[in-house]
């Protein structure tokens, strides 16, 4: 198994990318909107990659990832599937209704969420976003997260993941150790986070202690000055060891952001066995290029086989935890989850980044 979470490049798999995926099996594989159409279309082209990938040993499930929080962000839309709610709007619930029923829509939210994911045969969703919102941070998280407030973030972005995994979807928490204090984009440029070891512990570090126990994390391409003066903490042995693993205390799957962007530097050979030897236990490449593909695939043979079998069984049992986690969604549940989103969309009249579920749909 190659440590990779690879896409592809249409809405059905290529000859090349077949043959590829064939001989070198990644770890996963990542959807977007070039690969979305219809329901019977995304169930295909699932079915396509799960055959490729099918000569993984010990793999009881298939990682089939898509970005799916809700709002600007997710991969799913109308007119075949729901608008859901982006995370700001439970916040600005939160304020009208309550700790409860904002907890309450957000989880309804998301198990609806994991629903259309898992009906599909999608397995897991890049989601959802603990990161700490701050005035001066970037509009690249906005509305993407649950707020200013470190209560409610933890407890909404809970809700959230635990409503997937009432679907039976992986959960991946992002973007560890925290994005929100980050003064632009990071799909951009490299951003640096000034504040002290004990400024980060007592906020952003806080959000994802708190979130620890869930299986897997993303994450950010943000450098971290307090253990790193120059590289994003995804390609940062110091930053993943001693901020992630030592003060976060996280000790599951660490998935990279997508080695793409900007705000990561040289080739992405460089990236790819940076991130990996850094300490992520899979590399996230979303592009489609099968000789970029096959480039990253040559370098990763160079990794240790230990490191690479050690993924693939934190991969392996974070997606049979998830499997474990489903519970049957009865038709009076469901009818609860959507009336439970109805009130949220007549109670919160967000502006046009914040979709929200129409409940006849």
């Amino acid at each position: 198994m190659l440590p990779l979470i690879l896409g592809c490049s249409s809405t059905r798999l290529q000859r090349a990318e077949r043959a590829f995926f064939s001989e070198h099996p990644p770890a996963g594989f990542i959807l977007f909107a070039r690969n979305i159409r219809t329901p019977q279309q995304v169930r295909d082209l699932v079915a396509e990659l799960r055959e490729v990938s099918s000569t993984i040993e010990r793999r009881e499930h298939t990682a089939i990832l898509l970005d799916q929080e809700g709002g600007v962000v997710q991969r799913l839309r109308p007119p075949h599937w729901r608008g859901f709610p982006s995370a700001k709007s439970f916040d600005d619930f939160w304020d009208k209704r309550g700790r409860k029923s904002a907890l309450g829509a957000c989880r309804s939210s998301a198990r609806l969420m994991g629903e259309e994911l898992a009906s599909l045969g999608i397995t897991v969703a890049c989601a959802p976003v603990a990161d700490l919102l701050t005035n001066d941070a970037e509009l690249f998280i906005g509305s993407r997260s649950f707020g200013q407030s470190l209560e409610r973030v933890i407890a909404l972005a809970r809700a959230q993941a635990e409503g997937l995994l009432d679907a039976g979807i992986l959960p991946i928490v992002k973007h560890v150790p925290g994005h929100g204090r980050a003064r632009c984009d990071s799909h951009k440029t490299l951003p640096y986070v000034d504040q002290t070891r004990e400024e980060l512990l007592a906020s952003d570090f806080a959000c994802f202690a708190a979130l620890k126990d869930f299986p897997a994390m993303m994450t950010a391409h943000v450098c971290y000055r307090a253990f790193e003066p120059t590289l994003a903490a995804t390609i940062s042995a110091r930053t993943l060891r001693d901020a992630v693993r030592g003060d976060i205390g996280f000790k599951g799957l660490l998935v990279s952001d997508d080695l793409r962007m900007r705000a990561l530097r040289g080739s992405l050979v460089s990236r790819t066995l940076a991130s990996l030897r850094a300490g992520c236990d899979l590399a996230l490449y979303c592009g489609s290029q099968v000789r970029t593909m096959q480039a990253i695939s040559v370098a990763c043979s160079q990794l240790p086989s230990q490191s690479c079998e050690q993924a693939e069984i934190l991969l392996n049992n974070a997606l049979v935890y998830a499997a474990k986690c489903r519970k049957k969604f009865s038709q009076i549940a469901q009818h609860r989850a959507v009336n439970s989103l109805a009130e949220l969309q007549s109670c919160i009249h967000s502006g046009s980044d914040s979709a929200m579920l129409d409940p006849t749909a």
